[in-house]
């Protein structure tokens, strides 16, 4: 299975409730970010290997597919992965073995992969950064995991989905937040996605002892992201005073759109594909600020 997603969308959270809703919910479940893993170690973190085999294997160790061995192992970000090591990876999947590094021993193999990426598994492989007999391999089955900003409908049920669990782990008892609040979730683009409203949640639970979360309490985490964009604008709208949070909000987003646009030289599609937009709805957003594509680009 391919998950594909920006990072935040919630793509380890697809790959457990795959596994756990398989016949393989009873065995490990083990995720592994091969972004973070050295490209010297991959083969040894993936496989294992025996004492001796290169300099500092000073004792046999597992790797990580026998730790998953029964159960279901996910590789996020599964293109970092240095291609030696993903023809190393095709054979695993083909014939369900592999060789622990300075091993020639095979080990027999009963795993489940699920791999993620936040980039087009099919344009890494024409771009030479991917295995295009591994990406076959993989493509059985592909979901897609669309950004918060297009699932809006979501933020409720994430909101009080985060509450709970952290009324419990902070011994708090929020009860929700306010509608002023919720306006202005739905209006934030999240271009950390679900994972940056996780944390805006906790972060400002452990700062508040209210009931209701109201604006005063995350004020000061959109002002801290509309001065990052006043910042990063070419033309920054330096100590504008901020008094209405929605039009502050619609002000950065409008920044973002202009900045993108002027990346791609006026190309919309390319603005949209860079900001992950479909691109009706860079089409739509230019139209709701009124943004002049010969003039406020260049």
């Amino acid at each position: 299975v391919i998950l594909y997603g920006e990072s935040g969308t919630g793509k380890e959270v697809m790959a457990k409730a795959i596994h756990q809703n398989s016949n393989r919910s009873n065995k490990p479940f083990i995720a592994v970010d091969c972004g973070t893993i050295s490209r010297e170690l991959a083969a040894s973190e993936l496989f294992g290997h025996v004492k001796g085999s290169f300099t500092g294997a000073l004792t046999d160790k597992e790797g990580i597919f026998e730790v998953a061995d029964g159960g279901t192992l996910f590789l996020d970000e599964v293109s970092n992965l240095p291609l030696d090591v993903q023809a190393t990876l095709l054979r695993v999947i083909q014939e369900r073995k592999f060789k622990r590094v300075g091993s020639n021993k095979d080990i027999d193999t009963d795993t489940r992969v699920i791999v993620a990426s936040n980039e087009n598994l099919q344009e890494a492989y024409r771009n030479g950064k991917f295995r295009e007999d591994l990406y076959h391999r993989f493509n059985e089955f592909s979901i897609s995991i669309p950004p918060l900003r297009e699932r809006k409908e979501d933020i409720d049920a994430l909101v009080k989905h985060f509450i709970e669990r952290n009324n419990e782990s902070l011994g708090k008892k929020v009860t929700g937040v306010s509608e002023e609040v919720m306006k202005v979730f739905e209006e934030y683009p999240w271009p950390g996605n679900v994972r940056e409203l996780e944390h805006l949640v906790e972060s400002t639970m452990n700062l508040t002892d209210k009931k209701v979360i109201s604006l005063e309490d995350v004020q000061y985490y959109f002002d801290n992201r509309l001065k990052v964009a006043a910042i990063n604008s070419e033309k920054p709208e330096k100590d504008a005073p901020v008094k209405n949070l929605n039009t502050a909000l619609a002000r950065y987003e409008k920044e973002l759109i202009i900045k993108a646009l002027k990346a791609s030289n006026g190309n919309i599609s390319m603005a949209a594909r860079n900001l992950g937009l479909p691109k009706q709805t860079m089409h739509n957003k230019v139209k709701k600020y009124n943004i002049k594509l010969t003039t406020e680009i260049r």
